[in-house]
């Protein structure tokens, strides 16, 4: 399969979860993150095709940034071992100008 990440991912230490900036259920957990997209670990499967509106907020704050607001698009979702949890890649579709600086924050402290 061909690699189409402009921008390499990250493999995080820190606790970032997702969620739904509407209705504010938990969508998951970052398990690795890049200035485009991140994948998720999650209990319920995510559907591809799907925009979400969502919040990635830090259990930890670092240099001011605990929370980002972004537009995601769902590439892929895939069940994990057992079908007990799931993955999901995401890609960022629309993030304002200043939460992509506090992304970069994040992903340079990683």
């Amino acid at each position: 399969m061909e690699d189409r990440r402009q921008h390499s991912r990250h493999h995080t230490e820190l606790q970032l979860e997702v969620f739904d900036l509407h209705s504010g259920q938990c969508l998951g957990r970052v398990a690795d993150l890049s200035a485009d997209g991140f994948m998720l670990f999650s209990d319920k499967p995510h559907r591809a095709d799907t925009v979400v509106e969502c919040r990635l907020v830090s259990e930890q704050v670092i240099d001011g940034v605990g929370e980002i607001q972004l537009r995601a698009d769902c590439l892929w979702s895939r069940p994990g071992a057992n079908g007990q949890h799931c993955w999901a890649g995401f890609h960022i579709i629309d993030i304002e100008q200043d939460q992509a600086a506090a992304l970069d924050v994040l992903l340079k402290h990683l």
